[in-house]
């Protein structure tokens, strides 16, 4: 009896794309699943017939073969073999055709292979840096607490001289699959709780977990300029994997201290400075404190107010792995003077009637203005 036309058996033209293809292939296995027609012979060949189309129809180099020698193609141990088609059929496979794109293309080539093997999970560490030590850099040593793998077991858990044996209820797929009607449904191995393995002489260390808690000690390199909420990586200092599996990373999330004196935005630091009212009024140098630990000398200019500022180039905060140093803006506060004697009285007093409205003309300026605010107000 010869063979259907792989075209005609799944409904589709001979230039029929990939996405047009599968669609028909779909319809026609799900019309003539064996599910769906019980104890019908027929409907299960049909449905043999379509996946073995599909099969041949779905790669490009067995479609090209098939449309130049039909059939032929594929007798006498051709390419055929290595269809799903040729020997025994795997209803499974059908499972993961139709249902691939929804749960992943895992099936069963995902599933525990490896013997559980999973990478360890990653730890957070906030670590509280000053200022000072955000400028200069620094080598840190912290303890953390995390795990590591067991030696005695080498991470498997199971006990020295014996290993973890193949799930016989999943056959080391980590997965069982059970029929509900028409559908397969997939769930993780309730035995070996999905890895594929069963440690049946767990290792008396680890208990078969196959790590152990620690508080490691680890040296840290902070360098220089890192800012508040930076974090720094340590690749594989993280908790221990299971089953063999790699170390998760450990990652350090800096805090920066306020400081009492400098304030810092990005590269930029900033510091008020008060100086007294006659170094204000008459002019003169002062020395500010910088970050490194010394004294930069500024200019202050005669008659200088409340909150002018000078900027000192270079004086500034560090870029990370970068040579920029950014800027120290100084702002200056006029102090008033306070606990004065009589006599200091007696010598301002005299010093403000002989000067009048000219040495105080910003707030000679205000008042004048506040007066004719009035003055019309009441008019």
């Amino acid at each position: 009896m010869s063979k259907q036309d792989y075209y005609e058996l799944l409904g589709v033209e001979r230039g029929a794309d990939a996405a047009a293809l599968k669609k028909s292939y779909r319809q026609a296995a799900m019309k003539h699943h064996p599910d769906r027609n019980p104890g019908d012979s027929e409907a299960e060949q049909k449905f043999k017939e379509i996946n073995e189309a599909y099969d041949v129809l779905k790669d490009s180099n067995k479609r090209a073969a098939y449309d130049q020698y039909g059939h032929a193609a594929f007798e006498h141990g051709g390419q055929r073999g290595q269809g799903r088609s040729s020997g025994g059929f795997d209803f499974s496979d059908v499972f993961e055709e139709f249902f691939g794109d929804i749960m992943g293309s895992g099936g069963r080539r995902q599933q525990g292979g490896r013997g559980g093997m999973q990478r360890g999970a990653d730890i957070r560490f906030d670590l509280e840096v000053t200022l000072e030590e955000a400028f200069q850099g620094k080598t840190e040593t912290i303890k953390v607490p995390t795990t590591e793998s067991c030696k005695p077991c080498s991470g498997s858990g199971a006990e020295e001289g014996s290993e973890p044996e193949v799930c016989d209820s999943c056959g080391g797929h980590g997965k069982v699959r059970t029929t509900q009607g028409f559908f397969m449904v997939e769930r993780t191995c309730p035995r070996c709780q999905g890895s594929g393995r069963v440690i049946l002489k767990p290792c008396n260390t680890c208990r078969g977990a196959g790590r152990v808690h620690k508080e490691k000690s680890l040296s840290v390199k902070i360098p220089k300029g890192v800012d508040d909420g930076q974090r720094i990586r340590l690749s594989g200092e993280g908790e221990a994997g299971l089953k063999g599996g790699p170390s998760g990373d450990l990652y350090i999330f800096l805090k920066i201290l306020p400081h009492e004196i400098f304030q810092r935005e990005n590269e930029m630091l900033f510091c008020a400075i008060p100086i007294p009212m006659v170094h204000a009024t008459l002019g003169g140098d002062i020395e500010v404190p910088t970050m490194d630990g010394k004294m930069a000398r500024i200019s202050v200019p005669a008659g200088t107010q409340t909150g002018r500022q000078f900027r000192l180039r270079g004086k500034g905060m560090p870029a990370v792995n970068s040579s920029h140093v950014g800027d120290m803006v100084i702002e200056v506060t006029v102090e008033t003077p306070v606990n004065l004697t009589k006599r200091q009285k007696e010598i301002l007093k005299d010093f403000a009637e002989e000067g009048g409205d000219k040495i105080n003309p910003q707030s000679s300026g205000f008042f004048a203005k506040v007066k004719d605010l009035w003055e019309d107000l009441t008019e």
